[in-house]
């Protein structure tokens, strides 16, 4: 091992030991179980250190939000449709919520229409503002952006939102 890779793993392990409590907290909140939360964490680090070479880890608090945000709801997603660990409760609630399997079928049809031509990011803005409950202050720090640049992009999904129900 040479003196680069040592700073390198100095460096990485400074932002672990700082940002590790916040990616702990993002993937508790979003996969409430406190075992899976702490593998999802290390993850997160493991593809993070993984790519060091080729990210920009001056500020890495967003890049590693947004990195637990993606991996804890891949997770999720591929729990639910594998049926695995599913919360009884929250199952009952999405049987409530589905009137029935064509309605189903159109929701997901108009959200593929909303998201079809938007980035990755503005999903991820969507989530973290809409589904999440973030402030668009904590949505734009997650995401590197202005609250103003945050605000601009979430009011132009809405419109496309508004004429999609006109239309």
């Amino acid at each position: 091992m040479n003196r680069q890779d040592i700073a390198d793993r100095v460096a990485f392990s400074k932002v672990y030991e700082t940002f590790a409590p916040m990616v702990m907290r993002r993937c508790l909140a979003m996969l409430k179980d406190e075992a899976e939360a702490s593998d999802m964490m290390q993850n997160v680090f493991l593809r993070i250190y993984a790519h060091r070479n080729t990210l920009d880890l001056s500020n890495p608090s967003s890049l590693l939000w947004n990195t637990a945000t993606r991996l804890c709801l891949n997770r999720i997603r591929d729990k639910k449709r594998r049926g695995l660990n599913v919360d009884c409760s929250e199952m009952l609630l999405q049987i409530a919520a589905a009137d029935d399997e064509l309605e189903t079928y159109e929701s997901a049809g108009i959200l593929k229409k909303i998201f079809a031509k938007e980035p990755e990011s503005t999903r991820t803005m969507a989530v973290l503002h809409f589904v999440d409950g973030m402030t668009l202050e904590e949505t734009a720090e997650a995401v590197g952006l202005s609250v103003s640049g945050v605000r601009k992009r979430l009011r132009t999904l809405q419109e496309k939102v508004k004429n999609l129900e006109v239309k």
